[in-house]
């Protein structure tokens, strides 16, 4: 008989604390509040799939497609000190390193193990203008809209060798630029779509409602962008939500900072008054933050698994930023993991719910066990 089992996969997101690697904690199994749920009972408001897609954005030579690189198996941009080399979005799906995984699988004695994935899109760096197509920008902006969340990648190191676009290290000033692009893009869109709604009309009584809805929506989204402010600021309805949510406006995506720091700041990035600057930014804008060093990211691809551990170790930190890129994205994100698990697979669901109680149906298939959500 299969066992299913429904839980938190990740806790809120708190400030930056001491140690990166500590910005972001696995729950302990033995802690969880797991629960064996009735074989009858459904699925209620909650969305469920295997993978999620977390665009990575910033600046050229912001570090970008070396932390790509170094946290996706099968990265292949190319991480090289001149803009736009990533011309076209690189696209790696990563497993979600879960131990509950495995330890429901040996439970069930299950003959495999299918972890859930988040898929990260290496989008190429925009600059200041790109909402008019500087650097190509209408191009990869349009990649942007496709994805769930934005981790953008902010520099906060220091390197000769490094050219940085603008000429200097300014964490508040590469951030303004990104977000700002973003703001013009989502307005010119609203103001096309606030267009052909006035020459549109609704054929029966539900699609004037959501027109209505629409409308509204988009007025109070225009006058937010207006004044500099990102979409996701303004305060809607559900049904105003869904009336522009095919809309796909970039600034209405959660956004996670990356604050990219060197190697010796990785232990203690509150030292840093870069990631400071950064840790400020992302509490006025209410999004979320993580302390990386692409470069260890990198470093540590080189080394045999068991070596890994022992490296960060050295460094003063427990865990590679993967983990915490992770637990950032599905955090921001309200997502939480759903286990289903018996002889023939255990395996692990993404799932964005709503605040109802999760349940599932179990039923038996020809080959050997199923469900339905």
């Amino acid at each position: 008989m299969a066992r299913i089992v429904c839980s938190n996969l990740i806790p809120s997101i708190t400030s930056l604390p001491l140690k990166p690697s500590l910005l972001f904690q696995w729950p302990n199994l033995s802690n969880s509040s797991h629960s064996m749920l009735s074989m009858n009972r459904r699925f209620s408001s909650a969305k469920i799939s295997m993978s999620l897609k977390a665009g990575i954005v910033g600046l050229p030579n912001v570090g970008k497609s070396t932390l790509f690189n170094a946290v996706v198996e099968n990265g292949k941009a190319q991480a090289a000190n001149f803009p736009f080399c990533t011309i076209e979005p690189n696209v790696g799906i990563v497993s979600v390193p879960d131990p509950r995984l495995h330890v429901l699988s040996e439970l069930s004695k299950s003959q495999r193990a299918v972890p859930a994935s988040i898929e990260f899109v290496d989008i190429a760096g925009l600059v200041k203008g790109a909402n008019q197509g500087e650097g190509l920008g209408n191009k990869f902006l349009s990649h942007i809209r496709e994805v769930d969340s934005i981790l953008q990648v902010v520099r906060c190191f220091e390197d000769n060798d490094i050219v940085h676009v603008s000429g200097k290290v300014d964490p508040k000033s590469d951030i303004d630029v990104i977000n700002l692009e973003l703001v013009f893009s989502d307005l010119d869109q609203v103001e096309k779509r606030m267009e052909k709604l006035k020459k549109g009309k609704a054929r029966d009584s539900q699609s004037k409602m959501k027109e209505e809805a629409e409308k509204s929506a988009l007025e109070n989204i225009q006058q937010a962008l207006m004044d500099g402010k990102p979409a996701r600021s303004v305060s809607l309805t559900d049904f105003q939500k869904d009336a522009v949510k095919h809309l796909c406006l970039l600034t209405m995506k959660p956004v996670i900072y990356v604050a990219n720091v060197a190697e010796s700041d990785l232990a203690e990035p509150e030292s840093n008054s870069y990631v400071k600057e950064v840790m400020n930014l992302a509490s006025e804008l209410q999004s979320g933050l993580v302390t990386v060093s692409a470069q260890v990211e990198a470093e540590l691809t080189e080394l045999p698994p068991e070596e890994r551990i022992e490296y960060l170790k050295s460094l003063g930190v427990d865990e590679s930023g993967l983990g915490n890129l992770i637990r950032a994205t599905y955090g921001l994100l309200g997502l939480r993991t759903y286990f289903t698990s018996g002889e023939k697979e255990t395996k692990a669901w993404t799932i964005q719910g709503g605040k109802h109680h999760y349940a599932c149906r179990n039923d038996c298939t020809s080959s050997g066990w199923g469900y339905t959500l």
